[in-house]
């Protein structure tokens, strides 16, 4: 199992002294030093731009695979998106990685003024520009009824790597789909169900084996970040937190089915959650995350949702309990999960005490060696 650290721009909003963006870069600096293997950063469309952020931050590490988690053709062409991600390969010396989604489709449409068409085959032709572009001769044009309409435009900036993986995130059957046959792998958003991975990841391998790939050297990524919580206390700020990303992103459409699970009506406990959060009202208005929050009720949202079905979807608890989870999720595939800092996030002492502790003990599960269609992520 390897491990990585997801950033957001959350922590710059809620800034008071002006230095998150150096602790930022601490963060990254320390858990790199510490052996983390891939560093993430977000992109959503109210927050930071995550090509700069991941430039600054190749600037203070050394190891750790660098990329998006994730983001999307939308706001950023697939001409700008091969400049960006080509730029950062370069940075950092090969290590760049592209986690790339469709994002909240509806935002791109409503509120920002994007053509969005069908979002799987923006995907897919985004991936298939980017290879072109990416290889010799460098030249990419978009097919006759393409999203983009490339026409036989040249590149010569290119990658350090001879194959920056990309890593699709998925969540409907046509996206994991094309996870297995034209990227190198899938990522998971947080909380996503065991019950979801157990019927997803073979079927992203299946996709890979008929059209002739080796499904083995397949990445899954799961963004649920473990969090090591002992005590009490810890635990319910861990639950609430996660309460929090349930009723924000589990109620978008369509992302329904990533956290659905056995011995909870979770389809139900969704239209309360909704409602309660005006979700379909803000999204009808363009709304985006900050008017989710704004508008709907967070507190009597997250009454709503059990703690215990945040613990079936999280990683949180003791040591034993979180190094039981990872040994179940590497048995089925994950081969990447975050990790949430430590108290002391910008300690690489602290990051190292917290990586040892959770790593697979002998004999345990282990996610599959990488091939080379893996190797990009550390």
């Amino acid at each position: 199992m390897k491990f990585t650290l997801d950033l957001s721009h959350h922590p710059w909003t809620r800034d008071q002294t002006g230095n998150a963006s150096q602790t930022t870069l601490a963060t990254a600096r320390a858990a790199d030093a510490a052996g983390i293997d891939a560093i993430w950063v977000s992109e959503d469309p109210e927050g930071w731009d995550a090509f700069a952020t991941l430039g600054a931050i190749a600037a203070v590490t050394a190891n750790a695979a660098l990329g998006t988690s994730v983001t999307s053709p939308y706001p950023r062409h697939p001409n700008l998106l091969a400049a960006s991600v080509a730029t950062l390969d370069r940075l950092s010396g090969g290590r760049a990685v592209l986690g790339l989604g469709r994002g909240q489709a509806e935002w791109h449409r409503d509120a920002l003024g994007v053509e969005i068409g069908d979002p799987l085959t923006a995907l897919g032709e985004t991936v298939d520009l980017l290879r072109a572009w990416w290889t010799p001769p460098h030249r990419a044009t978009s097919p006759d009824d393409g999203h983009f309409e490339v026409n036989d435009w040249e590149r010569v900036v290119h990658p350090a790597q001879d194959h920056v993986p990309i890593y699709l995130a998925a969540a409907g059957p046509r996206a994991l789909e094309l996870a297995g046959t034209r990227c190198d792998g899938a990522i998971f958003n947080a909380l996503t169900s065991d019950d979801f991975l157990r019927d997803a990841i073979p079927r992203v391998r299946s996709a890979a084996a008929a059209t002739g790939r080796e499904p083995q050297g397949l990445v899954f990524v799961l963004r649920t970040a473990v969090v090591v919580a002992a005590a009490p206390d810890a635990e319910r700020a861990a639950l609430d937190r996660n309460k929090n990303l349930f009723c924000l992103v589990a109620a978008l459409p369509g992302m329904d089915r990533l956290v659905r699970t056995g011995d909870f009506d979770v389809p139900v406990l969704l239209d309360s959650v909704r409602a309660t959060m005006r979700t379909g009202e803000t999204l009808a208005a363009g709304g985006g995350f900050p008017a989710l929050r704004r508008e709907g009720d967070l507190a009597a949202a997250r009454a709503l949702v059990p703690d215990d079905l945040i613990r079936r979807l999280g990683i949180i608890g003791p040591l034993d309990a979180v190094r039981e989870r990872v040994r179940v999720l590497a048995e089925l595939g994950i081969t990447h999960i975050g990790v949430a800092p430590p108290p002391d996030l910008t300690s690489q002492d602290a990051w190292r005490s917290l990586l040892k502790d959770i790593a697979p003990t002998p004999g345990s599960a282990q996610s599959p060696s990488p091939c080379a269609q893996g190797e990009g992520l550390g």
